[in-house]
């Protein structure tokens, strides 16, 4: 991972960590078959991922072109620079540039137009299964009803 604790150092599992979105970047080819005009060049590097591997923050460009992109996992973007069109079938052509902010849902198929040159930031979260997603909120609704009512006993308690 490229973020270091606060502290400096590269210890796993820190607490607060830190990065600079201005690294260097390594090749990330765009699926050959998914290009649809141009030869556009993508570059990127991960940044962070979390503990239990389900979220990763990635920082990548692309240069000029226009290619289809399916995503696997939910995918929420920040334009950091330059400008792209998106379109899919349901959505029309829509220009996007520095500052936009956009979620792609696992399962989405989106033409990419890339005007020039972007670059992003990425934050990119694996969805769990439904069901086992059903049970993770389920016992994060026990927890929020659990602790809520361990407040107020408290609360009572120390009037």
């Amino acid at each position: 991972m490229l973020f270091k604790n606060a502290l400096g150092s590269s210890a796993p599992a820190s607490l607060i960590e830190t990065a600079r979105v201005a690294i260097d970047l390594e090749p990330s080819p765009i699926e050959p078959s998914w290009v649809i005009d141009g030869h556009p060049r993508a570059r990127g590097r991960q940044l962070s991922e979390s503990l239990d591997g389900q979220v990763r923050t990635v920082v990548w460009e692309c240069t000029e072109g226009r290619f289809n992109w399916h995503y696997r996992c939910d995918e929420t973007i920040l334009i950091l620079e330059g400008s792209i069109v998106l379109e899919s079938d349901y959505l029309p052509p829509t220009r996007h540039g520095v500052g936009d902010v956009i979620l792609f849902r696992k399962g989405a198929h989106v033409r990419w137009h890339v005007e020039g040159y972007v670059k992003k930031l990425a934050v990119c979260h694996r969805v769990l299964p439904t069901p086992l997603s059903v049970i993770v909120r389920f016992l994060r609704s026990l927890k929020r009803l659990l602790t809520s009512g361990n407040r107020a006993a408290l609360g009572g308690q120390l009037q």
